[in-house]
């Protein structure tokens, strides 16, 4: 059940966590705040509630759901506002991590986009929408064959517009780190991009196992 609270301060994954991100090295460098839980459904934590809020599809638009999508997104953006701290607001460059869904698909969702230019208003930070994905993909959750990285990556091409000048750090930001497929698709890119920039994964949470009731077993 929720613990009424939701983290407020970011976690970097390591050797013990890094084993449930399937695609992660460990020279990835990926920080998060909340540990999200499959198939447990809102009130299971406020990570799962909030995730499941943000993630909600542009199809619940104008109904009664829409205000639960932007009350989540306004409360991730004030936790990392005060998370992340000005001083690397004030040089990172920060970068989403494309949806699943392309820009010319009706069900496309910015909300990445949203939730960072939301971070910080004023002064504002640089944020760059610059990998683009070619086309619409299945969502991880709704998918049985997971794409690697490199297949990923094929889909993925730079709006060359937003790539100068060159960032002195990157923020590649996203909601929910799961396999960890989408953020080396998008780091693979950035580095050959940009080899001499450091790049930071930032999520709202990360996918966590669901325990074992070993109880079941007595």
């Amino acid at each position: 059940m929720s613990d009424g609270t939701f983290p407020q301060r970011l976690t970097k994954i390591d050797e013990l966590t890094r084993q449930d991100h399937y695609w992660l090295e460990e020279d990835d460098e990926c920080l998060f705040l909340g540990e999200y839980t499959a198939r447990k459904g809102y009130a299971f934590s406020e990570t799962n509630q909030l995730i499941l809020n943000f993630k909600k599809s542009l199809s619940t638009k104008g109904s009664a759901q829409w205000r639960y999508k932007q009350a989540a997104l306004d409360r991730a953006a004030a936790v990392l506002q005060v998370a992340l701290r000005g001083a690397w607001l004030d040089i990172v460059t920060l970068i989403p991590i494309p949806p699943s869904k392309a820009k010319s698909d009706p069900l496309y969702d910015d909300r990445i986009g949203r939730l960072a230019r939301a971070i910080r208003i004023s002064p504002a930070v640089d944020v760059r929408e610059m990998i683009v994905q070619s086309q619409s993909t299945t969502a991880v959750h709704d998918s049985e064959s997971r794409p690697t990285p490199d297949e990923l990556a094929k889909l993925y091409s730079f709006d060359p517009v937003l790539v100068s000048p060159v960032p002195r750090q990157i923020g590649l930001l996203d909601d929910l780190l799961t396999t960890g497929c989408h953020f080396k698709a998008a780091k693979k890119m950035l580095n050959e991009k940009f080899p001499s920039v450091r790049v930071t994964g930032i999520f709202l949470a990360r996918r966590v196992p669901e325990a074992v009731d070993f109880s079941a077993f007595k």
